[in-house]
């Protein structure tokens, strides 16, 4: 995966991350294919607020998987709609 440094992380759009907490803190970004690959890795890994956060990142996330020509596999948790805040 390509690196992020803090200069090029505060370059990019909020929309360009998966999730944005109630505080402004950007979370999972999905910019390019790389960082979408890293954002389905972790996404069961991030503490989200809510249930709604939760699967607005989930989508946000297989969005941009499709616009970057990512297949998902049918079976991964982030194809499935959240059910928790956290997987465990």
């Amino acid at each position: 995966m390509a690196e992020l440094n803090t200069k090029d992380r505060h370059k990019l759009r909020s929309t360009q991350f998966a999730y944005v907490d109630s505080k402004g803190e950007e979370h999972l970004p999905i910019h390019d294919e790389s960082h979408v690959r890293n954002a389905i890795a972790r996404f069961n890994q991030t503490e989200f607020e809510s249930k709604a956060a939760k699967e607005h990142a989930r989508r946000k996330i297989l969005s941009a998987a499709q616009t970057h020509g990512i297949e998902v596999d049918e079976d991964s948790n982030i194809h499935r709609p959240s059910s928790s805040y956290r997987a465990g």
